[in-house]
Parts: structure tokens; C-alpha cells; sequence
């Protein structure tokens, strides 16, 4: 099973908590994070670091579509 990953580059702050944190997943763009990869395998870290994101701006997504993280 994989995730999907992305960013929305209209909501980054670009605070650096996911490329200062997962540098193997995230890089700076400009002012905006961006993804290196676009999957992943499962890894509640990375559920964790998404609902860190100050913008809410890490999207995961499961193999259906269905949207894990951000979480409520």
C-alpha cells in the first residue's frame, strides 16, 4: 500500500517544519514547500507532521482517495 503526498502551495506559510523535519520528503520551492516524492509507504510520522503544518497545507491521501491528514 502507498500514500499520496502533496503540498497546497496556496496555503504554505512556509514555515520549514516539513522540510526541517523530513528533509527526505519536503524541499523549499521559493517561499512554499514542496514534496520530493509524490508516494510514500504508510508512516504515522508523516500523519503526525501533516497535522503539524500550520497552514494545513500536507496533503496525504490513501489508495482509494480518501484524505488522511490533515486530520480534524
Amino acid at each position: 500500500m502507498t500514500w499520496s503526498i502533496s503540498v497546497d502551495t496556496g496555503s504554505c506559510l512556509g514555515s520549514g517544519i516539513c522540510a526541517g523535519s523530513r528533509p527526505d520528503i519536503f524541499r523549499f520551492h521559493g517561499s512554499y514547500a514542496e514534496t520530493i516524492t509524490g508516494t510514500l509507504t504508510p508512516d504515522e510520522d508523516i500523519l503526525d507532521l501533516a497535522d503539524t503544518c500550520p497552514a494545513a497545507a500536507i496533503l496525504i491521501r490513501d489508495e482509494s482517495g480518501a484524505e488522511l491528514a490533515p486530520r480534524p
